[in-house]
């Protein structure tokens, strides 16, 4: 994959695609470096340090899946009540890599504890050292290759050597396309609310474009505040948070080993602590959060590989909130539905057909389904008004909206997927090459 930098970087000119970015700048207690660790060929950015000079609370999901990477298992077995970095790679999953992958991160993590200590040291008159269990990794791309831990290692001064203690548009873009793989455009995305009367940032970068279904996450995600919340409340928060935003997309209908979501609070907006989930101070932050992930979410879903199209899939009135979510999923997950939105066809049959599939009971007497605005069933029945020719033309549309309403209930959920492309099976069938 070739990434033409100077598109997104040259705000100049008319095609700069910079422009279209939210105008992520400095968050405090964030520090940003990435190099170029030749881990791919041609060669490109593909390793990304997040570095917290003073260290930062933090809250993280992952995969699901039975099988998982050697980073989420690093992960998992750290106790630290702060995190001082994170180091992303590109490239290779360090999945299926046994000991040497594990092994590989504790090499890494004490070289890098070392450099970090050290620039600490030098920019710091009181420092405390930093350990490897105080380092997260996040790592994607080829399941089961051998993890490039030299290549890492003899990076390392050179990545602690770049680090920015002030960020701007640019750097932020620069990190957002460092963690791609297949991906086509960096994803980011902010906010900003108050947590009592005092303003406090979130700003967020994400990676996914295949081996995208929900089972938690279904990718790499990395949202940073200067907000002072404990890391009790914000695992609380995430929790609460992923469950309709990146537990609510899928591209391809695969789990990653990889998958990965985490928040950090640097805690430099000293505002006032809350203890509390539920103290009417956090709402605004809750909120923010939920709209940040949902933005990242589905940038991922419309850039899945190969996409033309955005697809919402709107299930209302369900006896329950997982019959909801199991329809969608069941309708979002189907192949001849997804080539059938990839052929701009209207054939709602494959609609029918995914809804049945999912073995939740449904009232045919009562099911409504539209595209848009475009009523198809009503009361169980081809709509009266129904004119293929008019479903036709909106099928054309870069972004389509279904919506199944079940009248059997009140509860809901919006799935979010992609259409199914001769170009994704040409990116899957040449991954390696």
């Amino acid at each position: 994959m070739v990434i033409n930098l100077s598109n997104f970087f040259n705000i100049k000119n008319k095609n700069s695609k910079i422009s279209d970015f939210q105008d992520l700048e400095h968050l405090d207690g964030v520090a940003i470096s990435v190099v170029n660790a030749k881990l791919y060929n041609p060669p490109r950015d593909d390793l990304v340090l997040f570095y917290f000079r003073d260290g930062a609370n933090f809250a993280s999901v992952y995969t699901q899946s039975t099988i998982i990477s050697e980073n989420i298992k690093w992960n998992k077995q750290l106790n630290s009540k702060k995190i001082n970095a994170i180091l992303i790679n590109t490239r290779n999953a360090n999945a299926f890599t046994g000991k040497n992958g594990f092994q590989g991160l504790k090499e890494i993590a004490e070289e890098l504890s070392v450099q970090l200590t050290l620039k600490k040291k030098n920019d710091d008159e009181e420092f405390e050292k930093i350990k490897p269990k105080d380092i997260l990794f996040g790592c994607t791309g080829t399941i089961g290759e051998l993890f490039p831990t030299r290549k890492i290692k003899d990076s390392i001064p050179e990545l602690v050597n770049k680090i920015k203690y002030n960020q701007n548009k640019y750097l932020w873009v620069k990190a957002s396309l460092g963690i791609m793989t297949t991906d086509l455009v960096p994803k980011l995305a902010m906010e900003e609310c108050k947590i009592g009367n005092v303003t406090v940032k979130l700003y967020g970068v994400a990676k996914g474009s295949g081996m995208i279904y929900p089972n938690m996450a279904t990718t790499l995600a990395y949202v940073f505040t200067d907000a002072k919340i404990s890391s009790k409340i914000l695992k609380k928060l995430l929790k609460k948070n992923i469950e309709n935003t990146f537990n609510a997309i899928s591209c391809d209908g695969d789990t990653s080993t990889n998958d990965m979501v985490a928040l950090f609070a640097t805690g430099k907006a000293k505002n006032s602590i809350v203890n509390n989930i539920n103290d009417e101070r956090i709402k605004n932050f809750d909120n923010c959060l939920n709209n940040l992930l949902l933005n990242l979410a589905k940038r991922v879903t419309a850039d899945g590989e190969g996409a033309s199209k955005f697809i919402s899939i709107h299930v209302e009135n369900a006896k329950t909130e997982q019959d909801a979510k199991k329809i969608s999923f069941s309708i979002a997950n189907s192949p001849l539905v997804k080539t059938a939105f990839a052929g701009e066809d209207p054939n709602w049959g494959r609609i029918i057909m995914a809804i049945g599939k999912s073995q939740i009971y449904i009232n045919l007497n009562k099911i409504n389904i539209s595209f848009g605005d475009y009523k198809i069933i009503e009361r169980g029945e081809l709509s009266k008004d129904y004119d293929e020719v008019i479903l036709k033309e909106y099928m054309k549309n870069e972004k389509i909206d279904l919506k199944i309403d079940l009248k059997m209930g009140s509860k809901k959920f919006t799935a979010y997927t992609m259409d199914l492309t001769k170009k994704y099976i040409e990116i899957n069938s040449d991954y390696r090459s």
